[in-house]
C-alpha cells in the first residue's frame, strides 16, 4: 500500500472516531481499527522526500485529526486524557510538520524548526523531516545538536540518526559518545543512535571507540541495544576480524560468528530507518 492510500485509510479510520457515543467506545474503535500502528506508519512515509503529492491527503488527515482532538477533549475518562489525548496531539505536529514539508519543502521545514514560539513537538517532527531527507546543506544545523551540551535529547537524537548520510563526520559522533559516556540515561537513548550512524559510515575514526566498547561497552540481550555486540560488528567491519570481548570471550567459537552475522543482517535492514521519539 503506497503513501497516499495509508494516508486515506488514516483519515478514514479518524472519522470513525468522531461517531463513538462514549469513551469505552473511542477506545475499543481504536483498537479495533490498530490506529497506533496504521498512523505512525502513515506519518512516516509522509515524511520522506517528493511527497508534494501527498499534500491533499495529508491536509484531510490534519484537519480530521484536529476534530478528534477536540471531540477527546470532552472525555473526561482519565485513560483517554492520559493516553489517547497526547498521542492524537504527536499525530496533528507529525502531520502538520508533513505537510509543510509537502508545500514548502525543505525551506518550510527550516522555517518551523527555526520558530522558536512553535509547539516543540512540531519543530521536532520537522526535524526529523529534515533528517529523512538529509539535504546536503543541513548538516551544519545537526552538526550544531550534536555539538551543544544540554541541547534536547530528542533533537540529538534524530541528529545523530542523521549523521549517517554524511560520510566524513564520524568524529562529531565519537566525541558526542564521549561526552554523554557517564550520563546513564542519556547513553542508554542516543547511544544505539550513534553506534547505528557510525555503523553505515564504516568510518576508521570509530574504531578506538570500537574497542573500548569491547570491554567496558553495556552488554543487552537485544542486539540493536547491545553496545558490545555493535562494537563487534564495527571492528569486524573495519578490520576483518572477531575480536575478544566481554560478551565473547572465545572469538573463534561458531556460535560467535553466527550471533555477529545475524545483528549485522539486522543492522543492514535498519540502516535507512529514523525512530521517532516521544516528545515531551
Amino acid at each position: 500500500m503506497d503513501a497516499t492510500h495509508r494516508l486515506c485509510a488514516f483519515a478514514a479510520g479518524l472519522e470513525r472516531l468522531l461517531e463513538v457515543r462514549d469513551a469505552q467506545h473511542l477506545d475499543a474503535t481504536w483498537d479495533a481499527l490498530e490506529l497506533t500502528q496504521a498512523g505512525w506508519e502513515a506519518l512516516a512515509l509522509a515524511r520522506r522526500a517528493n511527497t508534494e503529492a501527498l499534500e491533499p491527503a495529508l491536509a484531510e488527515v490534519d484537519r480530521r485529526l484536529l476534530a478528534v482532538i477536540e471531540r477527546c477533549r470532552t472525555f473526561l475518562d482519565p485513560h483517554i486524557v492520559t493516553f489517547r489525548v497526547p498521542e492524537l496531539e504527536r499525530w496533528q505536529h507529525a502531520a502538520a510538520a508533513a505537510l509543510v514539508g509537502a508545500r514548502w519543502g525543505v525551506a518550510g521545514l527550516h522555517t518551523v524548526i527555526a520558530d522558536i514560539r512553535a509547539p516543540l513537538g512540531r519543530r521536532y517532527f520537522a526535524f526529523l523531516a529534515l533528517a529523512e531527507r538529509h539535504p546536503e546543506g543541513a548538516w551544519p544545523l545537526f552538526a550544531k545538536y550534536l555539538e551543544t551540551p544540554g541541547a534536547h535529547h530528542a533533537f540529538v537524537g534524530a541528529a545523530a540518526q542523521a549523521a549517517r548520510y554524511y560520510p566524513g563526520h564520524a568524529a562529531t559522533l565519537v566525541a558526542l559518545f564521549e561526552r554523554i559516556r557517564g550520563d546513564q540515561m542519556l547513553r542508554r537513548f542516543l547511544g544505539p543512535k550513534i553506534l547505528e550512524s557510525l555503523y553505515v559510515l564504516g568510518d576508521a575514526a570509530a574504531l578506538p571507540l570500537y574497542e573500548e566498547l569491547l570491554v567496558a561497552g553495556h552488554t543487552d540481550p537485544y542486539l540493536d541495544r547491545c553496545e558490545v555486540t555493535r562494537a563487534l560488528v564495527g571492528v569486524r567491519q573495519l578490520t576483518g576480524r572477531v575480536a575478544p570481548s566481554v560478551k565473547f570471550p572465545d572469538p573463534v567459537e561458531p556460535d560467535v560468528v553466527r550471533a555477529l552475522d545475524e545483528a549485522k543482517r539486522l543492522f543492514e535492514e535498519e540502516r535507512d530507518r529514523l525512530v521517532p521519539v516521544v516528545v515531551i
